[in-house]
């Protein structure tokens, strides 16, 4: 447990000193107006006050990324904290307050036109397909957990059941989508995201009463994966991607341009978008260390579970066992409600991303309509492919978690390039460094996985190095043409 507590201080003093810089390197102006207020619509543009924007901005990009994810990745051990940690405060935090702030610079504008911006027109058309892609795929995988976890909660088992429920989920997301955001979103997702809070608040309380024996730093890193998802999947890449969102997920950077179309102030940028992903970052570190308990310090027995549980079914007997009654519904609230709530805005993304794209004015219903039945359809296909493979939810994470290391790879490169553009001095480094490490750890997976190219496994340390020192320096081979001009 020295090594949680540890990694919960490491968080906090990276929000308190390093946020602090990167928020002095971006340069926020309190005097300039925000889109919210100069493109106020009525709709997408809705100035809200800045704890409803902070909660929205935490519940939409935590999803159940961080319980998932966190759960997954425990089984690797004690490096998981460590990526968490690092992976958080110099990546992830870096990657969502960059995204969010030229997001509001930008007049609200999305991803692929952040892309665009920087990284060229191509680029752009590929990030657009590929945004796209992975939100849809988002609405998929935060379907298919809370209609698990329902389904074990009314006792119905079947397939029908999971269906129906799915069903449900389905619907609210077509309400949802459609209406104003301040109308279910912002009213109802700051009391999930309480929820969600709460659930990892009681879970630390848990630990501190419990203090369970669990793997510490100087027990060693080795990899104690053991049977998870086949044996010998090395840590490097694999864990970077079991744990996405809790460390740095592309996926942030569609949802940040939602806040930042509701932003009053860019002063507010550091505790929305910086404070956030720290947050999740503290909630990922919670449920690794409940989750090492479980796989390693006996906690599978306590709570009747068994180390090939998946991660849904973890969470529902950790939480029941550790929470009683009246805890366990809070708890689970705030699960099922999360990859709900990600779900929903990750589709409302998709449409105002295609709607920027095509030039389509979204005060119309009809016209919302027209971009949304299309995304909903692909959306229920991929959790059909869910529901007719064995193991439909781990293949399914793993596309997911490697499409959100992908799209953090496009941020954090045009995130670079903005650095060296506008900003004096050698601020670029502080995103070059993860740019060219999340680059390695997507071509180093998709290059070994099962659903990628299969190379053998002993590749992967070969094929990272090489990623990283080329892609550095392709990027100072760039610099320097620029710098000559």
């Amino acid at each position: 447990m020295v090594s949680f507590f540890i990694s919960i201080v490491a968080l906090i003093l990276g929000y308190l000193f390093y946020g602090k810089f990167v928020e002095r390197v971006f340069g926020p102006d309190p005097a300039r107006p925000t889109p919210a207020i100069t493109k106020a619509d009525g709709i997408d543009f809705i100035p809200m006050p800045t704890w409803k924007v902070f909660m929205i901005q935490f519940l939409n990009i935590a999803g159940t990324g961080p319980i998932f994810g966190a759960i997954m990745g425990a089984k690797f051990g004690p490096a998981s904290y460590l990526w968490i940690v690092l992976g958080c405060i110099f990546g992830g935090a870096v990657h969502d307050y960059f995204s969010g702030m030229l997001s509001v610079r930008n007049g609200g504008a999305g991803l692929p036109d952040l892309i665009g911006k920087y990284l060229g027109r191509r680029t752009k058309a590929v990030m657009l397909c590929f945004s796209v892609l992975l939100l849809v795929l988002v609405g998929a995988v935060f379907v298919y957990s809370p209609a698990v976890i329902l389904k074990d909660l009314a006792g119905d088992g079947t397939n029908t059941a999971f269906m129906i429920w799915a069903g449900v989920i389905f619907v609210y997301y077509i309400i949802a989508t459609m209406l104003p955001i301040d109308k279910i979103i912002g009213r109802l997702y700051p009391i999930f995201a309480i929820a969600l809070i709460f659930m990892a608040v009681a879970l630390l309380v848990g630990l501190v009463v419990k203090m369970p024996q669990i793997p510490e730093f100087w027990d060693g890193l080795q990899n104690r994966s053991q049977t998870w998802g086949g044996k010998g999947q090395p840590i490097w890449p694999y864990m970077f991607v079991t744990i996405a969102c809790g460390a740095i997920s592309g996926f942030h950077a569609t949802q940040s341009p939602l806040m930042a179309r509701c932003l009053k102030s860019e002063k507010l940028g550091r505790p929305v978008f910086y404070g956030s992903m720290i947050t999740e970052g503290l909630v990922a570190l919670i449920w690794a260390a409940v989750s090492s308990y479980f796989f390693f310090g006996g906690g599978a027995a306590e709570v009747g579970g068994a180390f090939t549980d998946a991660a849904p079914t973890v969470v529902t007997k950790v939480s029941r066992s550790w929470l009683g009654i009246l805890g366990s519904i809070l708890a689970l609230c705030g699960v099922v409600a999360a990859p709900i709530t990600s779900g929903d805005t990750a589709l409302r993304s998709a449409r105002l991303i295609i709607a920027d794209t095509l030039h389509f004015d979204q005060k119309p219903v009809p016209k919302r309509l027209a971009i949304s039945i299309p995304l909903f359809a692909v959306a229920a296909l991929m959790l059909w492919f869910n529901i007719a493979n064995e193991d439909g939810f781990n293949v399914i994470w793993r596309y997911f978690g490697w499409a959100n290391q992908t799209l953090a790879v496009f941020t954090l490169w045009a995130v670079t390039v903005y650095l060296a553009r506008e900003r004096k001095g050698h601020y670029y480094l502080m995103t070059l460094l993860p740019a060219c490490l999340m680059t390695a750890v997507s071509i180093t997976y998709i290059s070994i996985a099962q659903i990628g190219l299969n190379l053998p496994a002993g590749w992967n340390r070969w094929i990272g190095a090489v990623v990283i020192a080329l892609s550095a320096a392709l990027f100072f081979r760039w610099k320097f043409k620029t710098s000559t001009r």
